[in-house]
């Protein structure tokens, strides 16, 4: 049992980060998104004996967040209205045109339907394969890879679209 909650502790630090990178994106705000977090590692350390001994930890994590997120979504049947802006690291100063120009891609980002920003985060920010993706939103293998196709189509029409706010050309305007 001990060697068993030395582990959980392990696998559960490790993947922190990953979680709440992916709980903000679903719930985008840093206070929701800790809560989110927070849940998710209350239910995994409860149902750790409990888990599929075949399964990799890290898609049941991303699972049990998934859901709790949906069942959040249903209790509430609503979504939030701003929009967090993801937090960089923290020796980074980014310039101004450069904190817009991420403003403005996460705010297009949002636009998404929540099941293709999920997808996206999952493939492309957290590096889960699709076999994974599949296991943490108990949907088919196909069907995720139709939502990532989908999603990346419809994040390029909103970024050909919608040009960044400034010139004609899409480029924001540097005042000096």
């Amino acid at each position: 049992m001990n060697s068993d909650m030395n582990e959980l502790d392990s696998v559960i630090l490790d993947q922190l980060p990953s979680l709440r990178r992916f709980a903000l994106s679903l719930t985008r705000t840093p206070f929701d998104a800790d809560d989110l977090v927070q849940a998710t590692v209350e239910k995994a350390i409860l149902g750790w004996q409990q888990r599929r001994q075949q399964g990799a930890v890290r898609p049941w994590l991303f699972s049990i967040l998934y859901r709790h997120f949906i069942d959040g979504q249903r209790r509430n049947g609503r979504f939030k209205k701003l929009l967090q802006l993801f937090s960089g690291d923290e020796g980074e100063t980014a310039t101004l045109e450069q904190q817009l120009e991420e403003h403005h891609a996460l705010a297009l980002f949002a636009k998404l339907p929540e099941p293709q920003r999920s997808i996206l985060v999952l493939v492309s920010v957290e590096g889960l394969s699709y076999q994974e993706v599949s296991e943490a939103l108990a949907i088919p293998m196909g069907t995720v890879m139709s939502r990532l196709s989908r999603a990346r189509q419809a994040y390029r029409q909103l970024l050909e679209e919608v040009p960044a706010q400034g010139n004609a050309e899409g480029r924001l305007r540097v005042i000096r």
